[in-house]
């Protein structure tokens, strides 16, 4: 009975020893790493496995990253230079920038993104949420409205886009009602500024107010002014239907079909595509649209939403302008 007693003794006693030990233990690297952080040299607790596949194509700098990545080396670079920031961990910024874009490109599980990455898939989970909230913080970096010594530029550039002067005051096109009306620029005038307009789509109202947004004539059109005006009208919009047809192009696999994400996370995931799309373009990185994708560009549009009450119509300025392009073309 007294072994017994001393047996168990013991055996309390070892076990309070080793977890004493391991509290030791725990204290000394947490210390470790306070000092690391303090000094400015944080800790690499992940080892990275350069045998892998995608890696290998990484770490070869005569190698091209568009088939895997949707992104040529370049654009992969100018975006992982935009958002490099001081890693707590051995990933690195520039890996978890490769999972996150290689997540978004194919469309994947984070289970098989995890393998093909050779990393864990709550590690996978949570890089591509960090990611995807550091460009969403950042998403001014490569997407804002065009500053105010920039517009007659901009003018200028959809003037010889639609083939017409007249429609030099033109600084943005925009692509639907629905999130436009949602959207802040709108809400509270903040765009186009006054004395510009945008283009829309037959799917939009002709307004004057609370912005100058100019839309086409419906067809059937009344004689060659409005049919010479909506030549001119398509032109001039056409850059807006090109920039959404590349960008679905790009990032087919996930905008094409339901994401496998919480709803809330949805508009972070589509803010981070046309932000790596502006990125893409600032390192010329162009891409031609998919056949399939410029037919759904440019299937017919829901009709026009009556005007509410603080909206008064642009087609008096409408009528200005077709009639200026008239002119101009009988010249």
């Amino acid at each position: 009975m007294i072994k017994h007693m001393d047996r168990g003794i013991f055996l309390r006693l070892s076990a309070a020893r080793r977890r004493d030990v391991r509290r030791r233990g725990l204290v000394r690297r947490v210390g470790i790493l306070l000092d690391q952080i303090q000094s400015g040299h944080p800790t690499a607790y992940c080892k990275l496995n350069q045998e892998v596949p995608i890696l290998r194509l990484w770490f070869n700098v005569e190698a091209e990253l568009q088939q895997d990545f949707r992104l040529t080396r370049r654009a992969m670079q100018g975006l992982q230079r935009l958002l490099q920031r001081e890693q707590d961990h051995g990933w690195g910024s520039q890996l978890e920038v490769l999972i996150y874009v290689y997540w978004l490109a194919h469309g994947l599980s984070y289970r098989v993104v995890s393998s093909v990455f050779g990393v864990p898939k709550p590690t996978v989970h949570r890089v591509v949420h960090r990611v995807a909230q550091l460009i969403w913080k950042n998403l001014k970096l490569a997407i804002r409205f065009p500053l105010p010594e920039e517009l007659d530029a901009i003018g200028q550039g959809f003037g010889q886009l639609s083939g017409t002067p007249v429609l030099n005051s033109v600084v943005g096109s925009v692509h639907d009602t629905r999130i436009m009306k949602n959207s802040t620029f709108y809400r509270t005038q903040q765009y186009p500024p006054t004395g510009y307009i945008i283009l829309g789509d037959g799917g939009y109202p002709c307004l004057d107010k609370p912005i100058g947004l100019i839309t086409p004539y419906k067809e059937p059109v009344r004689g060659r002014t409005e049919s010479c005006f909506n030549y001119h009208h398509s032109r001039g919009r056409s850059i807006v239907e090109r920039a959404f047809g590349v960008m679905k192009t790009r990032w087919r696999s996930t905008l094409f079909k339901a994401l496998e994400v919480r709803p809330t996370f949805s508009p972070v995931v589509i803010a981070t595509c046309a932000f790596l799309h502006n990125v893409c373009l600032e390192n010329g990185d162009m891409l031609d649209p998919d056949d399939d994708v410029a037919q759904d560009i440019f299937d017919p549009q829901p009709p026009r939403e009556a005007l509410v009450a603080n909206e008064s119509s642009g087609r008096a300025k409408r009528d200005e302008l077709a009639a200026l392009i008239s002119g101009h073309v009988q010249e």
